[in-house]
């Protein structure tokens, strides 16, 4: 089963996907479903010995094209919707127990514009109005494959969070003539202390208004709203910068962070000028052995707290304390 069903209170759709409570969770190694398929060993989603890059549909989609039929019929109240879209999953490295950090800088400049090229595609297709593009990574984040890999979702309807950044980019254009983004890039340049990774085409920094532990968020210096708009020096320069931070997080603690990565950009239909493309990195540990927890003001109210400044997390990242 999986169907949207319209949430009144918060006027957002949730995706009921009750198919997934079966999907892998953490096999062995040497039955790990993303890893290439070995002569006589374990054959897994992949069909080839070897690989660089692969992206394939998710075999447990919330998203699918055409749409299994919806089994609850919605009211005027509670509406549903059909399932509509593409779930896919992006397989970084054929090497089961690497990460994006370990890779180089030509092999993540590879996946970006494995990344444009699903953008552009996925975003063509009628029925998707967002495409996002995530990674969800190591235990503390809830992955169920360890396999260095992100993931794909191309909505038939703009994510809330989404929505709302563009409102807010909309608004600040209206009122002030200028990006909102760019304008928060400048003030994060004025005295750079929250700076972490800086280079010609793109900044990662942690912000002002960060809400979980070592938060960074990563903006391109030119005003551009997706991958489409890239040139081959900004898709370098953003492998460059992404290698930085993950270098980065992972120096922290003497091992490799979880993190949950997104990417943030216009919606493929439409005009948007007024917004800018981000990733923004959220990590989940607030010291080396202690996770923060999304609990009653946070999931509740909406109101994050957090127990360091952007300030100190900031000196820690960057080795200054």
């Amino acid at each position: 089963m999986s169907e949207l069903r319209w949430n009144p209170q918060l006027k957002q759709w949730v995706i009921v996907a009750s198919h997934r409570q079966e999907r892998t969770y953490k096999p062995p190694a040497e039955f790990c479903p993303l890893c290439p398929t070995k002569p006589g060993e374990f054959p897994t989603e992949v069909p080839a010995s070897d690989y660089e890059i692969v992206v394939f549909q998710n075999k447990f989609s919330s998203l699918t094209l055409p749409p299994p039929p919806m089994e609850v019929e919605g009211t005027a109240l509670y509406q549903t919707a059909p399932a509509e879209g593409l779930c896919e999953v992006v397989l970084y490295s054929p090497r089961h127990n690497s990460t994006l950090a370990e890779e180089s800088v030509e092999h993540i400049t590879n996946l970006i514009k494995v990344w444009t090229d699903r953008y552009v595609e996925l975003g063509n297709n009628p029925a998707v109005q967002y495409v996002f593009i995530f990674e969800n990574k190591g235990d503390a984040v809830g992955v169920t494959l360890h396999h260095p890999h992100g993931q794909i979702y191309a909505f038939p309807f703009i994510p809330p969070v989404i929505e709302r950044e563009l409102q807010a980019a909309a608004e600040h254009m209206e009122h002030t003539g200028s990006c909102l983004y760019c304008d928060i890039l400048a003030e994060e340049a004025k005295e750079g202390e929250r700076v972490i990774v800086d280079n010609a085409h793109f900044t990662a920094f942690v912000p002002f208004f960060a809400r979980y532990p070592y938060e960074v968020h990563l903006y391109a210096k030119r005003h551009i709203q997706s991958f489409a708009d890239f040139t081959p020096e900004e898709q370098t320069g953003l492998a460059e910068t992404l290698k930085g931070l993950l270098v980065t997080y992972d120096r922290l603690y003497g091992f490799s962070l979880p993190y949950i990565m997104v990417i943030h950009q216009a919606p493929p239909k439409g005009e948007y000028g007024e917004y800018h493309f981000h990733f923004e990195f959220y990590p989940l540990h607030r010291t080396r052995d202690k996770l923060k927890y999304l609990a009653g003001v946070e999931s509740g109210a909406g109101v994050f707290i957090t127990d360091m400044t952007p300030e100190e997390q900031a000196k820690r990242l960057r080795g200054d304390i």
